[in-house]
């Protein structure tokens, strides 16, 4: 009898354990949450259903900023009457403060808010500035007079005030929607299914494809509106699909995975630093499963997984060895003396990454032409088809077909193919990728420049060239670089996207992110700073340089070779870093 009783008792411990995994699976491994801090369960929330109210969002918000961001350069040297390289100086400021912002949003999402309410309070604020620009674009009184032949009055301090007042809150919007966004996205898919993992990766591929369609409409029907149709209701348009992004984006709240924050990743940051320097006298054992490390499943850091202990940078693996002191105390709880194994590792991480992240500076250096240089060429060349005049800035819709061309045929086609060469799930790591797009970068940069030495022959030949007038050479000449460009968006983009999420400590991914945006703001501001050298340089002794506002007596050209011989040695000393990287090991 008592056999039959332990048999029937171990028959139900098994029953009960089968019925336990079985709810595990139920449920997100990655400890993802919905709006109320309870555990979600897989089929009725995230992945690819929760994904469209994202898309949506990102595709629409994209639309509001190109709609400001493709054409600024033509609305501040037509309407507030800013010279070339003031004007390029502008723009490349402000869009590098967009891309700088996205620092107080990631930290303000991985420590307290989380990535939900701060894309929501962020958004508000970008709806804000959106109104405030086209009043500025509406009202009269906000309007420079128009020029009366060569004459151009400058804007008022009034009006410049309001102007840039809008344009800059709109650069602060972005702060907590960009470093947000991709991650929130991305979060929908749980880390720890190998299928959900698959389709993560797939997601980043449409997340930018989703960019690109916003960005389409804005270089051809928005550019169209504020060349044809007035700047008011150019500006107006990218407002109203502001607020639609914001509808969209709360639209999808049932159906959304959501993450706790971690708290403070600068904090952890300087706790590890401070620790290890308090114990720089001390030595590191040799064996590493004597470093300090909580005894749960679990990180000590919430929304966290533990990392594996890697070898480098064994000066900071000070910050984890539990002192003599700490032993007889058994006082383990201060993190400004005593750090877990994995809070290194995060701080170890964010070091590794710095080489692959420095390298993509150049890289948006590149990118910003497209809105700057590329359109201010464009300008000097033959914009008419028939009776219709094609405005500059339009040429950008190429780099977006591009982009909305290569998704598809990348997520579809080349990546199963890849998948048999390279046996990983993605097809190209994240470090390849962005290679490749490196190394485009330098063929974009390489064919502008032969389309501008073309279109300078051109304008000595019929004596044009201290004349500021278009050059007979059809702005369709700019396609093949626009097409470059847009291609190696596709690679160097979305993989650093990829590689910023995935590499990157799961407590610091909008923190990350921002990381990854950031090298847009200095790839911008690197253009500002390239570009007031050259000019300066350039100009000495009375010389009207490479860049003047009549560009048949310039030399652009020699601006773009700059750019394409930059590019290369960036590419170059990427695939040395490249090479030596590291990947993250989480436990």
């Amino acid at each position: 009898m008592s056999s039959h009783e332990n048999g029937r008792s171990l028959l139900e411990d098994g029953l009960l354990q089968v019925r336990k995994d079985e709810g595990e699976g139920l449920y997100t491994g990655d400890g993802s949450v919905d709006i109320k801090g309870n555990p979600v369960l897989k089929q009725n929330t995230g992945n690819w259903r929760a994904c469209p109210f994202i898309l949506g969002t990102e595709c629409c918000e994209r639309l509001a900023y190109y709609g400001i961001a493709t054409n600024l350069v033509t609305y501040l040297t037509s309407k507030l009457h800013e010279g070339n390289v003031a004007a390029a100086r502008n723009v490349t400021t402000w869009q590098g403060t967009c891309y700088l912002t996205p620092l107080i949003g990631a930290v303000l999402a991985d420590a307290y808010w989380g990535r939900y309410w701060t894309i929501a309070v962020f958004s508000t604020i970008y709806f804000l500035g959106m109104c405030t620009l086209t009043l500025s674009a509406t009202l009269p009184s906000l309007i420079p007079p128009a020029c009366v032949g060569s004459a151009c009055p400058t804007a008022s301090t009034s009006q410049y005030a309001v102007f840039f007042f809008g344009l800059y809150l709109i650069a602060l919007g972005t702060g907590g929607i960009k470093p947000c966004v991709s991650s929130f996205g991305a979060d929908q898919f749980d880390d720890t299914d190998s299928r959900e993992r698959v389709k993560k990766g797939s997601f980043f591929n449409w997340f930018y494809f989703s960019i690109n369609i916003g960005a389409l409409i804005s270089s051809s029907f928005i550019v169209y509106i504020q060349d044809n149709a007035g700047w008011g209701l150019g500006f107006g348009i990218p407002a109203l699909f502001m607020a639609v992004a914001i509808v969209s984006f709360f639209s999808g709240t049932p159906l959304y995975r959501f993450q706790r924050p971690g708290g403070s990743p600068l904090t952890r940051m300087c706790q590890v630093l401070v620790a290890s320097f308090r114990k720089r006298s001390v030595n590191v054992p040799e064996d590493s499963s004597l470093l300090y490390e909580t005894q749960d499943k679990i990180s000590a850091i919430e929304g966290s997984r533990k990392l594996e202990h890697s070898d480098e940078l064994k000066c900071l693996d000070k910050a984890a060895v539990i002192s003599e002191a700490e032993v007889k105390t058994g006082e383990f709880s201060n993190p400004w003396r005593l750090c877990t194994v994995t809070q290194v590792e995060e701080f170890k991480i964010l070091i590794r990454m710095f080489p692959i992240w420095a390298t993509g500076i150049v890289f948006s250096a590149v990118y910003a032409q497209m809105s700057t240089m590329f359109v201010e060429q464009g300008t000097m060349m033959d914009t008419s088809i028939g009776s219709f005049t094609i405005p500059p800035a339009s040429l950008s819709t190429f780099d977006v077909i591009s982009v909305i061309f290569w998704v598809p045929i990348y997520d579809r086609f080349i990546v199963p193919i890849a998948r048999r060469f390279t046996g990983k799930e993605r097809g190209f790591s994240e470090l390849q990728r962005m290679g490749i797009g490196l190394f485009l970068s330098v063929l974009c940069m390489s064919a502008a420049a032969v389309v501008e030495i073309y279109r300078l022959h051109i304008a000595k030949e019929l004596d044009l060239v201290d004349k500021e007038v278009a050059v007979p050479l059809s702005i369709f000449w700019q396609i093949p670089q626009y097409f470059l460009l847009g291609a190696a968006e596709i690679f160097t983009f979305i993989g650093q996207l990829e590689f910023f999420y995935d590499q990157s400590p799961d407590a610091m991914r909008s923190l990350c992110s921002a990381l990854s945006l950031l090298t847009t703001a200095l790839g911008n501001y690197l253009s500002s700073f390239i570009l007031t050298v050259v000019t300066y340089l350039t100009t000495q002794g009375g010389s009207s340089g490479w860049i003047p506002d009549n560009l048949n007596s310039g030399h652009l050209d020699y601006f773009f070779w700059l750019l394409a011989g930059l590019s290369f040695i960036n590419m170059v000393v990427y695939m040395v870093c490249a090479r030596k990287y590291k990947q993250k090991k989480a436990s």
